[in-house]
C-alpha cells in the first residue's frame, strides 16, 4: 500500500470525522453503561489530532500512527484514551514505511494484542476487542473493505446482548445487558472510515 501525504491527511481527517460527527451518539451510549463521557472523551482526542494536520500526515505512516496514538493518550481521558492510543502506537510500531496487505494483518494482530494487554480484557467482555478482533480475521481472511465494514456492524451489535465483564460497564452486572458497547461503536466507526478511505488499498 503507497500512500502519499494527501492520502495520509485524506485518512486522518476521516477516522476523525467518524467519532466528532458521533460524538453525541456515543455519549448517549456511555450514558447507558459507563460515565456518559466516551463520546467528548474520543472527540476531544480527534480534535487534537486534527490540530496537528498537515504536519502529522507529512510524516512516514509509522511515525503518523504512533504520533496519533500518544495524542490520544495524552488528550483522552477515560480509559479510552489509553486504549485507542495503545492501538495506533502499537500499529505505527509494527508496520513498515510502505505496507503490503499482509503487513497490514500482521500490524493489526499486534495492535490489538497490545490493546488486550493494556486493558487486561478478551473477547465477549463487551469491550472494544469484541470489534477489533473479528474484523482482523475477516482482514485476515482475505475481507475486502465492504466486508470488513459489515464485519465491524454485524460484531458491534453483538455486543448488545453481551454481560459487561470489564470497564466501568461491569458495575452494572445484568443491566449492562441491552445496550451496545460505546468503544465497540466508536472502533466500527472507525474501520468503516478507514475502509471508505483507502478504497481499493483495502
Amino acid at each position: 500500500m503507497t500512500m502519499d501525504q494527501a492520502g495520509r491527511e485524506q485518512l486522518v481527517r476521516a477516522l476523525a470525522a467518524a467519532v466528532i460527527d458521533h460524538a453525541e451518539e456515543l455519549t448517549r451510549l456511555d450514558q447507558a453503561i459507563g460515565d456518559g463521557d466516551h463520546g467528548l472523551n474520543m472527540k476531544r482526542g480527534f480534535e487534537a489530532v486534527l490540530a496537528d494536520l498537515p504536519a502529522t500526515a507529512a510524516k512516514p505512516l509509522p511515525d503518523m500512527m504512533k504520533a496519533i496514538g500518544m495524542t490520544m493518550v495524552m488528550k483522552v481521558g477515560g480509559a479510552s484514551g489509553p486504549l485507542v492510543g495503545t492501538f495506533f502506537l502499537e500499529l505505527g510500531k509494527a508496520l513498515p514505511g510502505e505496507p503490503a496487505r499482509a503487513d497490514l494483518v500482521a500490524a493489526t494482530a499486534k495492535a490489538i494484542a497490545g490493546v488486550r494487554a493494556r486493558g487486561k480484557s478478551e473477547t465477549g467482555q463487551k469491550t472494544m476487542l469484541d470489534v477489533l478482533v473479528p474484523v482482523q480475521a475477516a482482514f485476515a481472511a482475505g475481507g475486502d473493505g465492504a466486508a470488513l465494514k459489515a464485519e465491524a456492524a454485524r460484531a458491534a451489535e453483538a455486543t448488545v446482548p453481551m454481560l459487561a465483564t470489564r470497564g466501568r460497564a461491569s458495575f452494572l452486572g445484568e443491566r449492562s445487558i441491552g445496550h451496545m458497547d460505546p468503544g465497540a461503536r466508536s472502533s466500527q466507526l472507525m474501520i468503516a472510515a478507514a475502509a471508505d478511505a483507502l478504497g481499493g488499498e483495502v
